[in-house]
Order: C-alpha cells, then structure tokens, then sequence
C-alpha cells in the first residue's frame, strides 16, 4: 500500500435512541426493543454506523463515552410532568423509562458537546430537558389539524428556517418537512433557540446555543429518502468530534483495514 495516501476512517459511532414494544417477529410475540429502520437506513447511507440504544440502567455517561454522536428518535407524548402542566386531555400515557433514559442521554450528549440531531419527539425531549415545555394539543392552538392530519399518516409541511442558522447552512432557507406531530415548543429550553418556522408559527427547528452540531427538527427526515443531508450533517460532525477527541488525547484515529 503506498504510504502516501491516507485510508479512510472507519465509519463514526452514532447512537440511535430506541423503545420497548410488545411485537411479533418470527414466531414469537413479546417485548423488544424498538426503532423503525428508517432512522438505521438514513444513518447508513450517510456512511455512519448506527448504534441502537434501548432504555438501560447502565449510567448514560457509560454509553455516550464510545459515541460520536446522537439522535433522539420520534415518538409518544413526553410526561407533562416533566415540564410542571397536567396532562391534557389529549396527551398520551407517560413512557416514564424512556423519558427518563433520553432526557439523560440528551443532557449528557450536550454536557460533552456531542453531535445530537434530535427529530420530533426528540426535538421535544430536548427542549424540556433544557427547561422548555411543550403545547400539548396543536389543534387547540391552531384551530386545525395540519401537523397531523390522520394517525399514522405523514404530511408535507413549509418550513422557513432562519438564515445563518446552522440547520440553514444545511438546508438552505426553506424546506419542506413530513410531519406527524400532535404537540410542540412552547417555552424554549435554557439556551434553546428557535431557527425554524411552520407558516402557522409553529416552532419547527431548534438550535442549542454554544454548541458545535445540537439540533432539533420537528418533521422526520429520515422518512425522506430523497434528502439525506441532515444526516449526513450529523456524520460530518460526528467525524469532527471523534478527530478532536483523539487529538486530546493523543491517538491516532482508527482506520479500516482493506487488505
């Protein structure tokens, strides 16, 4: 091999924040962990290596000690508890594990500046994990049912997205968003800045504040084929943290092996 040219990194670890569900597979039907492929496929494609992460008792700091980055994945209603509101009528039943786990995975990604990529839920389990708290029925605040137009059933949304913010370094000015979404931002978190707009003002991306790469979005990308570049933004940045980290410590980073 000649040593004047570099090999490649191995592929970045990126953790992927999973769910207990009773499912069938095979022949068995029963408790698993959970996350739809789309979230491992947009990953793969972006050329980063998912990790699934389930709800452990392991401390986070053990798990994101091996990452280079993070998404929080979509999902039910986030405990209104944990933003002081009763719940609305309307809200979903508390997934205390999950919320407990993700809302400790997000602060201590953010702790470590890790590169987070939060989408839909996940954008709302960082922003109450900051402080923020969430409307709990959209429709009531709108007066329509444009975020969620049937359960299960995506739809297009126009997103203006602020510019010099750094998902519009991604994305550009404007984008087009599926979203599935019955709740969302109402007080920004600690240092949680809105960068991203719904026509009907509805808070559709966010940005943590003195962070490299801390994003949140409140459509699902991932159901996207056609557009992978909030992933591969987070790959990038993903490679960039795992480089400064070995530098500090003084490795060398680790290469793949192509004899």
């Amino acid at each position: 091999m000649d040593s004047n040219v570099s090999e490649p990194l191995t592929p970045p670890l990126i953790g992927i924040s999973t769910y207990v569900e009773t499912a069938r597979y095979g022949l068995w039907d029963g408790q698993a962990a959970l996350v739809p492929w789309s979230y491992v496929d947009a990953l793969i494609r972006a050329e980063g290596c998912p990790v699934l992460l389930p709800p452990s008792p392991l401390a986070p700091t053990t798990v994101l000690a091996v990452l280079d980055g993070l998404v929080l994945t979509g999902g039910p209603d986030v405990g209104s508890h944990l933003y002081g509101a009763p719940p609305h009528h309307e809200t979903g039943s508390p997934q205390e594990e999950r919320d407990g786990w993700e809302m400790a995975l997000c602060l201590g990604a953010l702790e470590r500046d890790l590169p987070l990529l939060a989408i839909c839920r996940g954008l709302q389990v960082l922003n109450v994990s900051l402080g923020g708290s969430l409307h709990q029925h959209l429709p009531e605040v709108l007066g329509n049912d444009v975020h969620r137009v049937a359960p299960g059933q995506m739809s297009p949304n126009r997103v203006v997205l602020r510019a010099g913010s750094a998902i519009a370094s991604v994305l550009g000015t404007a984008t087009e968003g599926l979203c599935h979404h019955h709740q969302g931002v109402d007080q920004l978190g600690n240092g949680v800045q809105a960068v991203g707009f719904a026509d009907d003002g509805t808070v559709e991306a966010v940005q943590v504040l003195g962070k490299g790469f801390a994003l949140g979005v409140q459509w699902h990308p991932e159901n996207d084929p056609a557009d992978n570049r909030l992933f591969v933004a987070l790959v990038e940045a993903a490679l960039h943290y795992r480089q400064t980290r070995l530098a500090c410590s003084g490795k060398h980073p680790v290469t793949e092996d192509h004899r």
